[in-house]
């Protein structure tokens, strides 16, 4: 039976970020987890989970989500090769490679040379403001960078001597062993991969041949981002071993608490008090917004905890068409350090309210009659 589409299988597009995948993989992983699937949808469940899970790993692993976009699913396969040249004895021979080089840890090759090793990943947390987030930002961050060692030339020797080839896998950076019928090949263990010995090392740079300095890189923030995600610069992490390709560099955004906002995928909510007086009689308020002021009108009689909601006052998300709606919750302010007089009349007036019935107080008779009925 063919195998089912990977980003189907997550319920995602194929231009769906890291964060996307993750999100999706969360989701469905719980929903068919065999833990909360018990009895006669247990098996389906398990196989579900299953197909989850090898879709997720496949799509979260960059190499292996690149591989996956351009062959299909014979890129990924350990079983097969995908692209020109998987045909005949050349997969075949291709894909036993591609099983013992992942038993024995073997990195990438160079036709005929060494092998090559892809640097690793960096991360870098950034913290913006919501007013950033929402409108987008062009900053400078510091990251690692590495530069050719100047008193070795980059060799990683000591200055006044040189590298030599290593004589265990003659430059080669890979020893042939057997396994049974097979000859695989493995990183030479004297060299470790490079092909060649430094007797003596570069004090300078440890034998690394580059020295580790600092280089502004310019960032884009695209308006809408939000707390969690990532922007990749492709190219700015560790640099790669033996001429392997640099790794990338993962900025991960943080959003700083906001004084009056709380930030709901493309909602904003924020609280508004106001006085006992504009919540009975009603009138006109002012709230904020990101772009500025906005009017609500109170109606009469307005009790606490009521809603107001502004349509596009919110923040337009990096994938959404529109922005989200800001939401007021009104919070009623109890009148407090009250004079002499103003308690006088305080007490006329819950006076003149208590002779008026439960017409002034909507919520308290119900109250009463749930209370009623829960000591009854």
């Amino acid at each position: 039976m063919a195998k089912r589409d990977f980003y189907e299988i997550l319920g995602v597009a194929k231009t769906a970020s890291d964060e996307d995948i993750k999100k999706a993989y969360r989701k469905l992983a719980m929903k068919y987890h065999p833990d909360r699937n018990q009895g006669d949808k247990s098996a389906e469940a398990e196989a579900k989970f299953k197909e989850v899970k090898e879709a997720y790993e496949m799509l979260s692993d960059a190499e292996k989500r690149s591989a996956y976009d351009q062959f299909g699913h014979a890129g990924v396969d350990p079983n097969m090769r995908g692209g020109p040249g998987a045909q005949g004895f050349g997969g075949f021979s291709e894909a036993f490679g591609d099983i013992f080089g992942d038993i024995f840890g073997q990195a990438r090759r160079q036709q005929g040379g060494r092998q090559v090793y892809r640097g690793n990943d960096l991360s870098y947390a950034m913290e913006i403001t919501l007013e950033e987030a929402a409108k987008g930002k062009e900053t400078q961050i510091k990251i690692p960078s590495w530069n050719s060692c100047e008193p070795c030339q980059g060799s990683g020797a000591k200055p006044g001597t040189s590298v030599k080839t290593c004589t265990t896998c003659q430059g080669s950076g890979s020893v042939q062993m057997r396994q049974g019928f097979f000859s695989v090949q493995q990183t030479c263990p004297h060299c470790r991969g490079t092909g060649r010995i430094i007797p003596e090392i570069c004090s300078a740079c440890h034998g690394q041949g580059k020295t580790k300095t600092q280089k502004t890189l310019e960032v884009k923030i695209p308006s809408g981002i939000d707390d969690g995600m990532r922007i990749r610069s492709t190219g700015n992490g560790e640099p790669g071993t033996n001429g392997g390709p640099s790794g990338d560099l993962f900025i991960e955004i943080r959003l700083k608490k906001h004084d009056i906002f709380e930030r709901d995928g493309d909602d904003l909510h924020c609280a508004i008090p106001i006085s006992f007086t504009t919540a009975s009689l009603g009138g006109e308020i002012s709230v904020p917004t990101l772009e500025g002021k906005a009017a609500i009108d109170i109606p009469e009689g307005t009790q606490s905890g009521k809603q107001f909601r502004l349509r596009g006052k919110g923040i337009k998300g990096v994938r959404s068409s529109f922005p989200g709606d800001l939401y007021c919750h009104i919070n009623i302010e109890t009148p407090v350090k009250l004079t002499e007089h103003q308690r006088k009349l305080m007490r006329e007036l819950d006076e003149s309210l208590k002779k008026g019935g439960a017409k002034h107080s909507p919520n308290e008779e119900g109250w009463a009659d749930k209370l009623k009925g829960f000591f009854r």
